[in-house]
């Protein structure tokens, strides 16, 4: 009889120890604050505009826009990450076209990358050329670092092309207090500008690749002739 008692309580006791280790994970550190952070803290999540707002905001003067899906084979993943210099999970992406009569006026795809410990979720606009237009944050969930989503902060997005290297120090200022959520947001402008670059502007034959070329051309001839 004790020693059904003494079992027991020792089922009780690991059931406890368990449900303390799994309360304990679901916990979120900061190792800036050096502490868990509370349930509101957890549970914050800042609105900014509506998916549907911000594509207005992108494509303002388009007749009319379409949503297209962008579908990554292995070998092209591989090339993307390539260019860009991360891994991730990602196989498809969802994007609006805005086009008018016959030509695109541009692009706009909604990425959600993790800042310190939570996704954002944004817009990142591209123009027909392949340059940056916009960047215009949606949601973002952590407690501290909402200045990512102020027009003086993401405006110095816009003129990128994937020849840029949109990485903090080197062509995009920090905010302090949100390093992470800086460079996650630049990690996904690199992503869409590479992504639309990839799969519109080069099988039409104005992507960078032709932008180099053409650069090449005109380097050759002006030395050639002096210009």
């Amino acid at each position: 009889m004790f020693a059904h008692v003494r079992s027991s309580a020792l089922l009780i006791l690991i059931g406890l120890v368990s449900a303390t280790d799994l309360f304990a994970a679901e916990r979120i550190w900061d190792s800036d604050l050096k502490r868990y952070l509370t349930d509101e803290e957890t549970n914050h999540a800042e609105v900014f505009m509506s998916e549907e707002d911000a594509v207005k905001t992108v494509l303002p003067k388009s007749q009319r826009i379409r949503k297209d899906v962008i579908r990554l084979t292995q070998e092209k993943k591989n090339l993307i990450e390539q260019q860009i210099g991360w891994k991730f999970p990602e196989t498809a992406f969802e994007l609006y076209i805005g086009e008018t009569g016959d030509k695109v006026d541009g692009y706009a795809m909604i990425h959600n990358t993790i800042g310190k410990h939570k996704h954002m979720t944004y817009m990142v606009g591209v123009d027909a050329t392949g340059v940056c237009s916009d960047v215009e944050l949606l949601v973002y969930r952590e407690a501290r670092g909402s200045d990512v989503g102020k027009k003086r902060f993401n405006a110095q997005y816009e003129g990128k092309t994937v020849s840029d290297p949109i990485r903090i120090h080197k062509d995009i200022i920090n905010i302090s207090g949100a390093t992470m959520s800086v460079r996650s947001i630049s990690a996904g402008v690199k992503r869409v500008l590479v992504l639309v670059d990839e799969f519109y502007l080069k099988p039409a034959g104005m992507g960078s690749d032709t932008v180099a070329a053409k650069k090449s051309e005109q380097g050759i001839f002006g030395s050639i002739f002096g210009n």
